[in-house]
């Protein structure tokens, strides 16, 4: 199990994207409103992934099991320099994060993971509330530019400067 402190570096970190790291506080304490914690209040509403209708939403499952979330993750992976080996739970996500022994690895690596977990959510809101489903390819698209920016806009930090080198290559 990991530290409060173990878990919290990946959220707030210098460089960090505000409403990025919220959605990963939020996410991290497992406490975004899933389909399945609305259905554990009493709504009467569908358990099934927004994303691929197959297993229940939970949190681990809409952002690392769902076959369209793997998708997305494959992508970032190849972006990352990183083993194609997906994760399986949410605390090998975040032992992922912190695993390179670089620095700048590991702030694109959060950087990235941000990124997606507020895409994907932004993403399974879209089919929830006005029921419009784009391809995991195109997700990605918007991660990848997303990236982009938030590099560009922060190049004269510490730690930014090779960041779009190592995430373009």
């Amino acid at each position: 199990m990991l530290k409060v402190k173990d878990r919290m570096d990946v959220v707030w970190f210098k460089g960090s994207v505000p409403k990025h790291s919220f959605t990963m506080w939020v996410a991290n304490g497992d406490r975004l409103p899933t389909r399945a914690r609305l259905a554990s209040w009493g709504m009467p509403i569908p358990t099934s992934c927004a994303l691929c209708s197959s297993n229940m939403e939970t949190r681990d499952y809409l952002f690392i099991a769902c076959d369209y979330s793997k998708q997305v993750w494959k992508e970032v992976l190849l972006r990352c320099r990183s083993p194609s080996r997906l994760f399986t739970n949410w605390s090998e996500l975040l032992s992922w994060i912190r695993s390179s022994n670089s620095k700048r690895i590991t702030l694109l690596r959060k950087l990235a993971c941000q990124a997606v977990v507020f895409h994907l959510w932004k993403q399974r809101n879209n089919v929830v509330h006005n029921k419009i489903s784009l391809p995991a390819s195109v997700v990605f698209h918007g991660i990848d530019r997303y990236v982009c920016n938030i590099i560009s806009a922060r190049k004269s930090r510490k730690g930014f400067s090779s960041l779009m080198t190592m995430w373009l290559r």
